[in-house]
């Protein structure tokens, strides 16, 4: 399976770009970027490219599957607007480009809570991408929604690495649907999500509809054998 990665040089998408190249089922990555990377690879194809004219590249849109890590947050972003065309406008542009090329499966790296009614911004933006993902009837559209993201990062947020070091002790008292808000490891979200895109490669038929996936789904999948 020929798979489309976004978002390959954050935190969370440098671990599934590892797993992806490193996945057998897995034939080639393209990992469209901002700024070159610094991996090679003889599966990899990591064009620089500007987020603002992707229409320029359809040559790049012709895979299998596509997998979306690619966001950021309000302060870095500058703006709501910023914001909003970062983690809405490019994952939806690139969605309908490789769903026209005849993607039919998109892996998307969402958050907990997310819901285009939310009065929290960051939430209602990421509900909002979910829901223009869904109206392109994808054969396989999954949705990871973590709770905070546990893992080094190359920018340093006080409240992330405050709430890291808490959110671990509370994790044990967050049960029921309250358990989806669990902080979780980068690793474990990224195995999740590779895992899912190796089973998609392994099995070619398959139509998944859409889902979401919480907390211990995540980690449930994360676990499963190679």
């Amino acid at each position: 399976m020929k798979v489309m990665l976004l978002g390959a040089s954050g935190v969370t998408g440098r671990e599934v770009l590892r797993g992806l190249l490193d996945a057998p089922e897995i034939t080639s990555v393209v990992a469209p970027v901002r700024s070159p990377l610094a991996v090679s690879h003889a599966k990899l194809q990591a064009p620089v490219v500007n987020f603002d004219q992707l229409p320029g590249q359809p040559g790049l849109y012709r895979v299998d599957a596509v997998i979306c890590c690619l966001g950021t947050t309000i302060r870095k972003a500058g703006s709501r607007e910023a914001f909003h065309r970062v983690d809405h406008d490019y994952p939806l542009q690139a969605a309908r480009l490789a769903r026209a090329a005849g993607a039919r499966h998109f892996l998307l790296m969402s958050a907990a809570g997310a819901r285009a009614d939310s009065p929290v911004f960051y939430s209602q933006v990421k509900g909002q991408l979910e829901q223009d993902l869904k109206a392109l009837d994808f054969d396989s559209l999954v949705i990871f929604q973590p709770g905070l993201l546990l893992g080094k990062r190359e920018e340093f947020r006080l409240g992330e690495v405050l709430a890291g070091h808490l959110m671990p002790l509370l994790n044990a008292t967050l049960v029921g649907k309250l358990s989806r808000y669990r902080a979780i490891e980068v690793c474990a979200v990224a195995r999740a999500i590779v895992r899912q895109a190796r089973q998609l490669a392994s099995q070619p038929a398959t139509t998944l509809g859409w889902r979401v996936l919480h907390h211990d789904d995540m980690q449930a999948l994360a676990r499963q054998p190679a």
